[in-house]
C-alpha cells in the first residue's frame, strides 16, 4: 500500500474506530442502572450480575478473537472488519429490545462475539505502518478510542437520564452506519501473496496462545499485557457502582466525568506517545505509564470525595503511554504474515483477564460494601488494580531491557 493509500486507511480506521467506541460508550452509564431496574435496585446484586456479565463477554471476546485474527490473515482484512461491525450494530439494537435481564445477558453473549473485531483494527494497523512507527500508530488507536469515550459517554448519560435504552438504539445505528461507512471507504491491507492459511488449530484461543509459546521472546511481554489488562478492567466493571455508591453520582454525571477521562485519554495518547516515544523510547514510555497507572489507581481507591476523583483523573493519565508502547514493541518482533495471529493472541490473553476481572473486582467491591465486610473501604477494587499495575511495569521493564526503540 502506498504511503497516501496507508495514510488514508489509518485515517479510516480511526474514524471507524471513534464510531464503534461511541456506540460502546453510550451504553456504559447506563447498562449498569438498566441491570439494577432488573433487580429492584439492589447494588451488591447488581455489581454481581454485572460481573458476570462482563465475564461472559470477555469469555466470548477470547474464544473468538483468535478465529476473527486468524481469518483475517487468511481472507484480509476488511471483510471481517465490516461483518463485525454490522453484527455489533445489530447486537444493540436485539439489547434495546431485552425485556428481561435474560434477554440482555443473550445480548451482552453476541456483543462479545462481535467487538473481536477491534483486534484485526490493530492488525490492519501494523499492515500499514513500519516497525519502528508502531508505537506512535497504536498511540492514535488508543486516541480514538480516548475521543470516542468523551462523546460516548456523555451522550450516553444525557439519553440514559430520560430512558435507560434509547442508548442503545443510538449505538446500533451508529454501528450500521459505520458498517455502510467502510463498505464503501475502506480498501484492503494484506495482499493475497502476504497471507497465511486458515487452520481451526491455529484460529482456537488454545493454538492462538501457542503462537506465543512459539515465539518465546513474546512470552514476557504476553505476561505484562495480561496484568496490565487485568488491572485495567476495574474501570469497566465497577467504576459506575463505585461512582454512584461514593460520588453519589446518576447517569448524567457519571456519563460526563467518563467523558473527562476520555479528553485525557486522548491528549495523551493523541499528542504525548509520539513524541514520548521517539524522544525516550518505547521502554521509559512504558515505566511511565506503568508508574502512572499505579498511582493513579491508588489515589482511585483513596478517594471518598469529588476533587480527589479528579487529582487522580490527571496522575493517571499518563498511563495511557503503557499499552501503546507494549503493543509496538510486541508487533516489531512478529512478520507481516503472523500480525493478526498476534493480535488475535494478544485479545486472547486480554479475554482471560476479562474473565477474571469483572468476576474480581465487581465480587471485591460488593464484599467492600456490605454489612458484613471486615474492612468497609469501596475502593479496594482499585487498589488491586494499583498492584496489578505494579506487576506489569516490573516485567514490562525486565522484557524490554534489549529493546533499542
Amino acid at each position: 500500500m502506498s504511503k497516501p493509500a496507508g495514510r488514508a486507511a489509518l485515517t479510516f480506521i480511526f474514524v471507524s474506530i471513534v464510531l464503534d467506541i461511541v456506540a460502546f460508550g453510550i451504553v456504559i452509564p447506563v447498562l449498569p442502572k438498566l441491570v439494577e431496574s432488573f433487580v429492584n435496585n439492589d447494588s451488591a446484586t447488581a455489581a454481581r450480575w454485572v460481573g458476570l456479565f462482563g465475564t461472559t463477554w470477555a469469555l466470548m471476546q477470547f474464544l473468538c478473537a483468535p478465529i476473527l485474527g486468524a481469518l483475517s490473515d487468511r481472507y484480509g482484512r476488511r471483510p471481517v472488519l465490516l461483518i463485525s461491525i454490522a453484527g455489533l450494530g445489530l447486537d444493540y439494537i436485539f439489547m434495546a429490545l431485552a425485556p428481561t435481564l435474560g434477554w440482555l445477558f443473550v445480548g451482552r453473549i453476541i456483543s462479545g462475539m462481535t467487538a473481536s473485531g477491534f483486534a484485526t483494527a490493530s492488525a490492519y494497523i501494523a499492515d500499514v505502518t513500519e516497525p519502528e512507527n508502531r508505537a506512535a500508530a497504536f498511540g492514535i488507536v488508543g486516541a480514538a478510542w480516548g475521543f470516542g469515550f468523551i462523546v460516548g459517554p456523555a451522550l450516553g448519560g444525557v439519553l440514559g437520564a430520560s430512558d435507560p435504552r434509547l442508548p442503545f438504539w443510538v449505538a446500533g445505528g451508529l454501528a450500521l452506519l459505520n458498517a455502510l461507512y467502510g463498505l464503501f471507504i475502506l480498501p484492503e491491507s494484506l495482499p493475497p501473496e502476504r497471507r497465511a492459511g486458515f487452520t481451526w488449530a491455529r484460529a482456537n484461543p488454545i493454538g492462538a496462545l501457542q503462537f506465543l509459546r512459539a515465539h518465546r521472546e513474546l512470552l514476557p511481554l504476553a505476561g505484562t499485557s495480561f496484568l496490565y489488562n487485568l488491572g485495567h478492567t476495574v474501570y469497566p466493571s465497577v467504576f459506575v457502582l463505585w461512582a454512584g455508591y461514593v460520588l453519589q453520582w446518576g447517569a448524567k454525571e457519571v456519563g460526563f466525568a467518563l467523558a473527562i477521562v476520555g479528553v485525557a485519554n486522548v491528549v495523551v495518547q493523541g499528542g504525548v506517545v509520539r513524541p514520548l516515544v521517539r524522544r525516550l523510547g518505547a521502554r521509559k514510555a512504558l515505566a511511565i505509564g506503568a508508574t502512572a497507572g499505579t498511582i493513579g489507581f491508588a489515589l482511585y481507591g483513596l478517594t471518598d470525595v469529588a476533587w480527589l476523583f479528579w487529582v487522580a483523573v490527571v496522575v493517571y493519565a499518563p498511563a495511557g503511554v503503557f499499552n501503546p508502547s507494549l503493543m509496538g514493541v510486541m508487533s516489531a518482533r512478529v512478520g507481516p504474515s503472523g500480525q493478526g495471529r498476534l493480535q488475535g493472541a494478544t485479545s486472547s490473553l486480554m479475554g482471560i483477564a476479562g474473565m477474571i476481572g469483572p468476576a474480581l473486582f465487581t465480587l471485591v467491591f460488593a464484599w467492600s460494601i456490605s454489612d458484613g465486610a471486615a474492612l468497609h473501604l469501596p475502593g479496594l477494587a482499585f487498589l488491586i488494580a494499583a498492584a496489578l499495575f505494579a506487576l506489569a511495569g516490573m516485567l514490562g521493564l525486565r522484557a524490554t531491557r534489549e529493546t533499542s526503540y
